[in-house]
């Protein structure tokens, strides 16, 4: 009898996970890397991908992106489970980790592939994405850098790209370090 009900108690956990839902945000933040590390720490998201999106060639590269020759910005696809973390919990962990006044990057990273954006995919996330953005204008009495921009096609970057603070901890803290993304947060942000 108990391996009957151990059974259908495993098919019944099986069937509630096949029917979990997950939802997408993409956001970018200057150097990709940063944001991968910055979005995975928060309880509900599931996974991030580093990569390019909002340009115009199809399959970019890194140096094709880099140069500058693309239209396309670093960014960073999130996978999260919307029953742990809401859409409007993952803009303000976006906007602690941006500088919204920079429009020519993003701490030492300058160039169009280096702005920060929002790339709501609904009306929703839009609505959502401009009352943030909305309250901040207010909140620091000036206007920002950061853009809200139609969700596009998203690339992945290659895979060295990817998860690179946890392969490289040593190089990726200190050119976190080094550019200052920290420092500067601090100063718009307050500790």
């Amino acid at each position: 009898m108990f391996s009957v009900i151990l059974v259908l108690a495993l098919a019944s956990a099986s069937e509630a996970r096949g029917k979990f839902e997950t939802a997408t945000a993409v956001f970018a933040m200057g150097c990709f890397w940063c944001a991968e590390a910055d979005f995975e720490k928060v309880d509900g998201v599931i996974d991030v991908v580093s990569g390019y999106t909002g340009g115009r060639v199809r399959n970019p590269t890194y140096e094709q992106v880099s140069a500058g020759e693309t239209g396309h910005y670093e960014a960073v696809l999130v996978t999260y489970d919307p029953t742990k973390v809401k859409y409007s919990e993952l803009i303000s962990v976006f906007w602690k980790n941006v500088d919204p006044f920079d429009a020519e990057g993003q701490f030492c990273d300058k160039g169009d592939s280096y702005r920060a954006a929002i790339f709501p995919q609904s009306v929703a996330e839009k609505k959502a994405a401009q009352a943030s953005r909305d309250y901040l204008v207010g909140f620091f009495e000036r206007d920002l850098a950061t853009k809200i921009v139609a969700r596009s096609a998203f690339y992945r970057a290659e895979d060295y790209h990817q998860d690179y603070y946890k392969k490289n901890p040593i190089r990726y803290r200190y050119y976190r370090s080094r550019c200052g993304r920290d420092d500067r947060l601090a100063e718009v942000w307050g500790k």
